[in-house]
């Protein structure tokens, strides 16, 4: 089997998504333009729905299932008048009602979004990623197969009236949401219809910050190459709330052997409490490591520094 040749970039990356095409969609334009056969993304993004989506390329692949995207912000139109059995508005309507008057004052959309706010249980869309007795939920809700999927815990942080929109027999909210990874947007739209006596779904989806990565730190796709992915480079220790350690350029083979290295040779302070942490020659990330009696203990390194260390 021939060796996999080294990856001439290694970086996290953060994208804006277009609306109409499929994460792994992105993925793939993301491979041409930078001409790297080794790429991921982190945090999956609807079709309809477009922004910030998180990058790893080269090395920085293995990266991805470890970063601290916990709290995810959108933008989202939430249409009033019909429940689609994808909660969104690529599905079929379910259940259609007259837009009661009450959903056009601002005072009530606003009262309404604040009973939202907190932990809660949620029920996923039928038609998600989430695999049910190894089939994904969207496959059997296509082949028209009930799908019950237990409702799991989530928290939402914010909820922001932006405006109450619409013409005639159409009222829609543009809301901004603030909430915990693993939050469905789609059954946040379908719940607060059903709260508020009507039937509700998402018409327009943005993500606006994954974690600590804004749509501002996001580098247009269409617009990718080699040349300008450096400047859009995440610092990665920051990604992954690791606590940096720089380290002299002599302990690079021993960083790359994965031989144990005495904490005294930092090259300055840092919280010994705080773990994970980042080992940095050179400014890239060489290894990720814990503490272990008073030595480093290698658990990731990376043959390939990670770069954007800032």
């Amino acid at each position: 089997m021939a060796r996999r040749t080294p990856s001439q970039l290694n970086m996290l990356l953060a994208v804006d998504k277009p609306v109409g095409c499929t994460s792994h969609d992105v993925v793939s334009q993301c491979r041409r333009a930078l001409h790297e056969r080794r790429v991921g993304h982190a945090g999956t993004l609807d079709p309809m729905a477009s922004g910030v989506m998180v990058v790893g390329v080269g090395q920085a692949t293995r990266l991805l299932g470890m970063l601290t995207l916990d709290t995810k912000s959108y933008v989202a139109d939430i249409s009033f008048g019909a429940e689609t059995n994808t909660d969104d508005a690529e599905g079929e309507a379910v259940r259609t009602v007259t837009v009661a008057n009450e959903l056009r004052d601002p005072a009530y959309a606003r009262e309404r979004l604040a009973a939202m706010l907190g932990p809660q249980m949620q029920v996923p869309p039928a038609f998600s990623a989430i695999s049910v007795n190894g089939v994904r939920a969207y496959k059997s809700a296509r082949e028209g197969n009930a799908v019950d999927l237990p409702p799991r815990p989530v928290e939402v942080y914010a909820a922001d009236l932006i405006a109450v929109g619409g013409e005639g027999d159409t009222c829609v909210w543009t809301v901004a949401f603030s909430v915990s990874k693993g939050t469905y947007i789609r059954a946040l739209a379908r719940d607060l219809g059903r709260a508020c006596e009507s039937a509700a779904h998402i018409s327009a989806l943005r993500r606006t910050a994954s974690g600590v990565v804004s749509i501002g730190a996001c580098h247009a796709v269409e617009e990718l190459s080699p040349e300008s992915a450096a400047g859009f480079a995440l610092d990665p220790i920051a990604a992954l709330g690791a606590t940096r350690v720089d380290l002299p350029g002599d302990l690079a083979d021993d960083l790359l052997c994965g031989r144990r290295i005495p904490v005294e040779r930092a090259l300055a302070d840092f919280d010994t409490a705080k773990a994970p942490f980042a080992l940095v020659l050179d400014r890239g990330l060489k290894a990720l490591a814990r503490i272990e009696s008073g030595r480093f203990v290698m658990e990731h390194v990376f043959p390939q520094a990670i770069g954007g260390v800032r």
